[in-house]
């Protein structure tokens, strides 16, 4: 009897493959960065080559390090970075440009184009999304008008077009020798080429767009068996779970009930709210999006705050400006000062996403004197992620008319105390982290493992969900609110910076 699921997450830094068993903890875990590719400002690129060979590494790595025998494993589930776009030629198998992330802005010429005399809103009430560079769309027209030959190989059908985890799973199925191109109703809700209510591709919207829809996946659901492996330690086993990554964070974090949030804190930030089998459409600058679909259940609908910059600015930190040496510095440098010195970083370095959808927006540090150092630096960069999170929330509770009353949270960033006790502070909410922490693998494990009877249901999986801690806020509403409005006054004045 099979003892473990096999969840690959494919991410904006690095791919891991994690092993999970029954009770949802992690068994074994193997993880490896790949290169972040910056050709111009504002662009950025990931080597489609080199994630997929970082992808069988990983599951190598994993399987061995779980010591699973055959038969242990019952299931593969796969989650992704979502709207980072690859093109690639179904014949030899190699992407024809590099993949364009979520984070790039190339494409605000284009997607000014698009929006025409209707606007950013254009397509909103078919697609749930505003039109915005973040966006798979405007990514694979760019391509098919930047690379020779492109438009013609796509028009002929040669050409291929997938979110990472239809690339993932093209190639973990066999690429060339009968790889399967799909892609589930999170993923494809992600491209602004998606009928939310009708959850197929929207021929008009290709139509304008200028792409051709035999380029597109095959859209499936979240929990289904899709296949079966054909490559790496995981070949011959069912391939039976996709998640973009917030929402399988989302399902991870079994929040299967009307009304349940969480919020990831990776490279950015990710509130989702779980509105049931109706969609919410947002008037306040969130997105609406398919938060799962099990099987041949409905879909269930989402609204998303989507924060472009949370986790990267610890790494421009210490990157770009040498201010630490590790990401884990930062908590302890942020300490070494009581407060902020009246510093506010709005880190708009891709734009700004939810609430404001503002591609011309550029990052900003402001409130500086003679009196601030570094430490001042670095907790207005923790603080930045927090104050994000209450306009996203703020947003959320106008929405759905309902006032949240507690957030989970997970990813990288909610091992540091001290961001977590502020974010409870400016929420005025309690924040809560769940003893399994790698809730965007977990969630894609789940979703593989009802799939194929691993678990029998979705109540198997509440039963898994543990709290590990909780921060209580501290901060009197006086105070919370007049820091909050110096840090709406530094937002403004990142608009409009690019002409």
């Amino acid at each position: 009897m099979a003892k473990y699921v096999l969840a690959i997450d494919q991410g904006t830094t690095s791919t891991r493959a994690m092993v999970f068993d029954h009770s949802g903890k992690v068994v074994s875990n193997s993880q490896k960065e790949h290169e972040q590719i910056f050709p111009k400002a504002g662009w950025v690129e990931h080597d489609p080559k080199e994630v997929w060979e970082n992808t069988k590494e990983v599951i190598d790595g994993a399987v061995k390090d779980s010591g699973a025998k055959e038969g242990d494993i019952a299931a593969v589930g796969i989650t992704n970075q979502r709207e980072t776009t690859v093109v690639w030629d179904k014949t030899t198998g190699e992407a024809i440009h590099n993949a364009i992330v979520w984070q790039d802005t190339r494409t605000d010429k284009l997607v000014e184009e698009f929006g025409g005399d209707e606007g950013q809103d254009r397509f909103k009430a078919t697609t749930g999304l505003p039109l915005a560079t973040y966006f798979s769309g405007p990514k694979v027209r760019w391509i098919l008008d930047n690379v020779g030959g492109a438009h013609d190989k796509a028009d002929a059908g040669d050409l291929l077009f997938g979110n990472m985890d239809t690339w993932v799973l093209w190639n973990l199925t066999g690429g060339t020798d009968g790889g399967l191109h799909y892609t589930d109703v999170t993923n494809a809700s992600r491209t602004m080429l998606m009928d939310l209510d009708t959850l197929d591709w929207d021929a008009s919207i290709c139509e304008a767009m200028g792409i051709p829809t035999a380029m597109l996946p095959e859209i499936h659901s979240s929990s289904e068996v899709y296949g079966e492996a054909k490559n790496t330690a995981v070949a011959g086993l069912p391939v039976a779970g996709i998640l973009g990554d917030q929402q399988a964070a989302t399902f991870g974090q079994v929040c299967f009930d009307v009304g349940n949030a969480k919020n990831t804190y990776g490279t950015g930030n990710f509130m989702l709210l779980n509105t049931g089998t109706e969609k919410v459409p947002s008037e306040n600058g969130l997105l609406t999006t398919v938060c799962y679909k099990i099987g041949d259940q409905e879909a269930v609908y989402a609204l998303e705050g989507s924060i472009a910059i949370t986790g990267s600015l610890v790494q421009w930190l210490r990157d770009n400006l040498g201010l630490i040496s590790e990401s884990s510095e930062v908590e302890s440098l942020a300490r070494s000062v009581d407060d902020n010195g009246g510093v506010y970083f709005v880190p708009a370095f891709s734009g700004l996403f939810a609430p404001y959808w503002k591609s011309d927006a550029r990052g900003v540090i402001a409130g500086l004197t003679r009196f601030n150092n570094k430490g001042h630096i670095a907790r207005a960069a923790l603080e930045a992620t927090a104050w994000q999170t209450r306009e996203v929330l703020d947003a959320m509770n106008s929405d759905s008319g309902v006032d949240l009353t507690e957030l989970k949270v997970d990813g990288g960033m909610v091992v540091n105390d001290l961001l977590m006790q502020f974010q409870a502070d400016v929420l005025g909410v309690p924040v809560i982290r769940p003893v399994v922490n790698e809730t965007t693998a977990l969630g894609a494990a789940y979703a593989a493992g009802l799939a194929t009877g691993f678990w029998a249901e979705i109540d198997d999986l509440r039963e898994n969900w543990q709290e590990e801690k909780r921060w209580e806020p501290r901060l009197g509403e006086a105070e919370r609110e007049s820091r909050y409005a110096m840090w709406k006054k530094a937002v403004t004045r990142t608009f409009d910076w690019v002409e």
